[in-house]
């Protein structure tokens, strides 16, 4: 009998429960009943960031309606369920621990299985639970407010990590330049906004190379890393000095010079320079993500790449990674706007993977905010009744 799970998701400042179920269909395997999201954008936007502990005490607010809205639009009941699926990690660590306690308790009372999910493993499964199977063996860029990572994914179910950012996530980057420029939060779609109305080569902003690329030497995994705080510190030095009233401080600016009438006042950004910064600044960001993807891409001799997670809701990101697909005769996929950030149905899509491969959770599973997705091995064939 197909399966359907419910999953849970409360690593950072989203509230979320969805309803999946197995469809039988080799070309879409996984449907979504239902999706639920409690945003907490609000709450946390007039600080700038997400607070820890306001987003944990919000979660313990929203976390019953959310799941019994999600079981009523997803046409279910509690006895309809083969498993629960919760995010165990990483995140803000009472954030996590609000939906895993739940789902324990959830599953303990309905004698149902549990089923723990690394966060960044549902971003991955987002693909499939958008497209299907993906032509494997595929990269995977996952790019948020607290990952930037690339995967190899050589067949379902299976992730193995080829790089990480070293300092800031791009997700965070764009955030910390938002508040610096004033821009509210989250930064990521007002610096998309913006940057259409700008040069996007106004500015030449840096962006940081771990290891020198020579196209003659053999091939440096390090290259494939990721480092942004060094663009963020490069727009911050920039935005200082032009709001000081700096006007010969214009290091790698190109294009047409400001004229003296177009020249910001101390303490402010004219509305051109603000939407030249944004666009400067995302182009070197997109830059840097689809450089390092593609390489590996390239290397692995893939059959398609795959981008998730909140910043795969970039337009920049999305348009340039595709014409980039093309040119290479590579397949590119990205979720849906919902799928890209935070949600439960990832979670759900993540978990029913797991429980039909026979994996479950001891109900003394703890939150990990710092869970690593480590490389995993081809899981074992299920048998055609996993049972509970």
């Amino acid at each position: 009998m197909p399966a359907t799970i419910l999953g849970i998701e409360t690593s950072c400042d989203e509230t979320a429960a969805s309803v999946v179920a197995e469809t039988g269909e080799a070309e879409k395997p996984w449907a979504i009943r239902s999706s639920v999201v409690a945003s907490q954008a609000p709450i946390h936007r007039e600080w700038g960031g997400v607070v820890p502990e306001l987003a944990s005490r919000q979660h313990i607010r929203d976390i019953c309606g959310v799941v019994e809205r999600a079981l009523e639009q997803g046409g279910v009941g509690l006895a309809d369920l083969d498993a629960i699926a919760v995010t165990q990690g990483p995140g803000l660590v009472g954030s996590l621990l609000v939906g895993l306690s739940f789902a324990k308790s959830l599953a303990a009372a309905c004698d149902l299985p549990l089923v723990p999910v690394h966060h960044l493993a549902g971003h991955i499964e987002s693909l499939f639970l958008q497209h299907g199977p993906l032509p494997l063996p595929a990269i995977v860029l996952v790019v948020s407010g607290g990952h930037t990572n690339l995967y190899l994914v050589p067949e379902p179910g299976v992730y193995r990590p080829l790089s990480r950012t070293r300092d800031d996530a791009a997700g965070e980057a764009y955030d910390k330049v938002a508040k610096l420029l004033g821009l509210g939060y989250p930064g990521g779609p007002i610096i998309d906004k913006l940057a259409k109305q700008g040069d996007d080569h106004a500015i030449d902003f840096p962006v940081a190379r771990i290891t020198h690329a020579d196209r003659n030497a053999p091939f440096d995994p390090g290259l494939l890393d990721f480092s942004f705080s060094g663009v963020k510190t490069a727009v911050l030095r920039y935005v200082k000095a032009r709001t000081a009233g700096e006007a010969s401080y214009t290091p790698g600016r190109r294009g047409t010079p400001w004229k003296e009438a177009e020249q910001p006042a101390a303490g402010t950004l004219s509305d051109r320079e603000m939407a030249d910064v944004c666009a400067s600044f995302q182009r070197v960001v997109v830059e840097a993500l689809l450089d390092r993807t593609f390489a590996a891409a390239v290397h692995h001799r893939v059959r398609s790449v795959g981008i998730a997670g909140g910043v795969s809701a970039n337009s920049r990101l999305r348009a340039d990674a595709q014409k980039r697909g093309e040119e290479l005769g590579l397949p590119v996929f990205v979720p849906t706007i919902s799928l890209s950030t935070d949600n439960a149905a990832m979670i759900a899509a993540a978990g029913l993977r797991r429980f039909t491969a026979g994996v479950r959770g001891d109900l003394d599973v703890n939150a990990d905010p710092a869970l690593a997705l480590l490389p995993t091995t081809p899981s074992p064939s299920p048998s055609p009744d996993p049972g509970r």
